[in-house]
């Protein structure tokens, strides 16, 4: 939503009318996704999509959309950092703390997700599994009740993007132990790394994008990524991108975020697979 709006904003200024966000929240984005699969090709209707869009296919039996045949990539918005949090009582400042303190209480710890198949699962679960740690997983619909079990300690750990946890770490009601990334984020400097902190395996990247229905004019999404990439480069949304842990990317093509998408989808399948998670 915070990039739909962002961008939506720009948008709107260089068409001198008015860009609405319809926000169909729900069924882990499946109400939202299945609607910009149905759309008129026009080049209307666009869509603000995340990992999110490939999980929800992956994770059902009859998935009521494509999450790649459906739709034509306009343009890769934006790399969203991942963070992982802890509840404020828990006695681990780094992200090996973390991991030396669940392998002695096997069992004892909880980690938090939007749900089943969200992409806070899939990170929450990469974390869990690439480490060895034994915890189990408590799936939230809603991240305000998420939050009150982290601060009352009855979840211990999480990750989230950046945007999500961003204002309650800097209020010290969450302890962020590392970015999920390679590289630190220009939003915290002073956190580290996964990578890093000597955990590389349990990096977690995400992304998102606006895409188009299935068969919309090629000299139409041409034009759709262009306007959005003068929007990317301004300085306003770079640098309102860069205070909620996000970094713009201009440097994106239609084709290019196509590929992208093709190559987490694949990558994401095999995950899902190989740990079997299926929608509850």
């Amino acid at each position: 939503d915070f990039f739909a709006r962002a961008l939506g904003q720009e948008l709107a200024a260089f068409y001198t009318q008015r860009v609405v966000i319809d926000n169909r929240a729900g069924a882990g984005g499946l109400i939202g996704n299945k609607m910009l699969s149905l759309a008129a090709p026009d080049g209307y209707t666009l869509g603000m999509v995340s990992v999110t869009r490939l999980i929800t296919e992956l994770i059902r039996d009859e998935p009521p959309y494509r999450s790649l045949a459906d739709i034509v990539g306009v343009a890769h918005v934006a790399s969203i950092t991942n963070v992982l949090v802890v509840a404020p009582a828990l006695p681990v400042r780094t992200a090996t703390d973390l991991v030396a303190y669940a392998r002695v209480r096997r069992g004892e710890l909880n980690y938090a997700s939007l749900g089943t198949g969200s992409a806070s699962h899939l990170a929450g679960e990469l974390f869990t599994r690439a480490l060895r740690v034994d915890a189990v997983h408590v799936p939230f619909s809603r991240l305000p009740d998420l939050y009150v079990e982290m601060f009352l300690g009855r979840v211990q750990y999480a990750v989230h993007t950046l945007p999500a946890v961003l204002g309650l770490v800097r209020e010290g009601r969450l302890r962020a132990l590392a970015v999920m990334s390679r590289e630190r984020s220009p939003t915290l400097p002073s956190l580290p790394s996964i990578a890093e902190s000597g955990l590389p395996e349990a990096q977690f990247d995400r992304w998102s994008g606006v895409v188009a229905p299935r068969g919309t004019p090629g000299r139409i999404v041409e034009q759709l990524h262009g306007d959005i990439v003068r929007a990317l480069r301004t300085k306003a949304l770079r640098d309102l991108f860069l205070s909620q842990g996000a970094e713009s990317t201009p440097e994106s093509t239609p084709d290019g975020f196509m590929r992208l998408m093709q190559e987490e989808y694949l990558h994401y399948e095999g995950l899902i697979r190989s740990w079997g998670i299926r929608r509850e």
